[in-house]
């Protein structure tokens, strides 16, 4: 083994500890999650769902926030994450949002969907036109709305994300 992977091992590890201890503890479902750049852990996280009412705190989320917090920077350029799971299209698409440079994940999300946990609903709803998606979306388009966005492509000071 590698010293790269024997790090990938160690960090997968401590992510797989994270779902288990929190899981027990009754934070959440059995997700952990570790951000690590250049060999430094930058942030931990575990599912919070039902213990926080937030259906938005999954362990990557978590993890994803606090790591960009730690370094004081939206980005996260460099960074892996660890995930005791395939992550889900919420926490997939935070981690691109975040730019983390590589995932390094445990179970699958056919394993996940075995237990319950399964987005394929979600990963079937994304590619289809917004009027053909179990939730109703209208399009109302407004002026106002459309003068922000012109704002913000003439905003000198604005920071590009």
């Amino acid at each position: 083994m590698t010293h790269d992977q024997a790090e990938d091992q160690r960090h997968l590890a401590r992510a797989v500890a994270l779902s288990r201890e929190h899981m027990h503890e009754g934070a959440g479902g059995p997700f952990g999650a570790v951000i690590v750049r250049d060999g430094k852990v930058l942030a931990e996280g575990w599912n919070r769902v039902t213990s926080t009412n937030d259906p938005t705190a999954h362990a990557e989320v978590t993890a994803i926030r606090r790591a960009c917090e730690a370094v004081g920077d939206f980005a996260l350029h460099g960074a892996t994450l660890y995930t005791s799971c395939e992550p889900c299209p919420m926490c997939l698409a935070s981690a691109y949002w975040a730019r983390v440079s590589r995932i390094v994940y445990a179970n699958t999300r056919q394993d996940a969907a075995e237990i319950g946990f399964d987005d394929s609903l979600i990963y079937d709803e994304i590619p289809k036109d917004p009027t053909e998606r179990l939730i109703p979306m209208d399009h109302l388009p407004s002026l106002e709305a459309r003068a922000v966005f012109e704002a913000w492509a003439n905003k000198p000071d604005k920071v590009s994300y």
